[in-house]
């Protein structure tokens, strides 16, 4: 039995974690972590980490940019291996989650769809191929209105992807606006919509002469996102010290 804190367990991704986690029989919440306590949950709720006195094997994380900081400080401090979920971090964060990595396991990602996690890996065998035979990567991701943070951590991974398969000189272009030229050959245009109640769409273009290929995820629920932070919760236990993604768990 694996015994989990979810931290940001009144948040929409909190409650998911939760009512899967209560159907899954080798997990057990043992408490949930928010500052905002909506008093629905069915285990003990703690302002932090640092607070909750029950024991615990992993922290799952779903909340946001803001109360990173204090979570990685609070798992250091009690050893406590980490599922970070949390996209949008700063450079300064990053570096903390290293430096935090160095004491405990942390699992991050900016996806824990087990579907996307797998698209990794076939973007990078296509842009192997496709890159050298003339073709543009862009990447086009839809989400719903309240997300903050854009592009989403996973148009980043899948153009870190594209990177890793044909050549880390493809620089990752974000904006275009302001630019009067064509489109340089080394580029990965990346571009986002919001809007709605999308769960999360991606789909990486690579446009060639006279063809297209498209690969596309589609979100439908935010239940495979839970599930797949819940099967990494079973693994991260027991790893040594250090930085680990979901290839750990597909």
């Amino acid at each position: 039995m694996t015994r989990i804190i979810i931290h940001g367990c009144s948040g929409a991704m909190g409650k998911v974690v939760a009512e899967m986690a209560s159907q899954d029989g080798e997990i057990e919440v043992v408490a949930g972590v928010d500052r905002f306590n909506d008093g629905k949950c069915d285990f003990p709720v703690y302002a932090s980490v640092g607070e909750c006195d029950r024991e615990a094997d992993v922290v799952v994380d779903f909340s946001n940019a803001g109360a990173v900081d204090g979570l990685l400080a609070d798992c250091v401090d009690k050893k406590l291996p980490l599922i970070l979920c949390t996209t949008g971090l700063s450079e300064e964060q990053l570096e903390k989650v290293g430096a935090a990595s160095e004491t405990i396991p942390i699992l991050r990602s900016g996806n824990m769809s087990l579907g996307i996690n797998l698209l990794l890996k076939l973007v990078e065998e296509a842009a192997k191929v496709l890159l050298s035979a003339d073709f543009d990567p862009e990447i086009v991701e839809m989400h719903h209105r309240r997300k903050v943070d854009a592009p989403s951590g996973t148009a980043l991974m899948l153009a870190e992807a594209v990177q890793k398969g044909g050549g880390q000189d493809y620089e990752i272009c974000l904006d275009r606006h302001e630019r009067r030229q064509s489109r340089p050959s080394k580029e990965i245009g990346v571009q986002s919509v919001r809007g709605g109640t999308i769960v999360g769409e991606h789909d990486v273009i690579f446009a060639g002469p006279d063809e297209v290929i498209e690969i596309r995820h589609t979100a439908y629920s935010r239940r495979i996102f839970a599930n797949g932070a819940l099967q990494a919760a079973k693994v991260l236990p027991g790893r040594k010290p250090g930085i680990y993604d979901m290839s750990s768990v597909v």
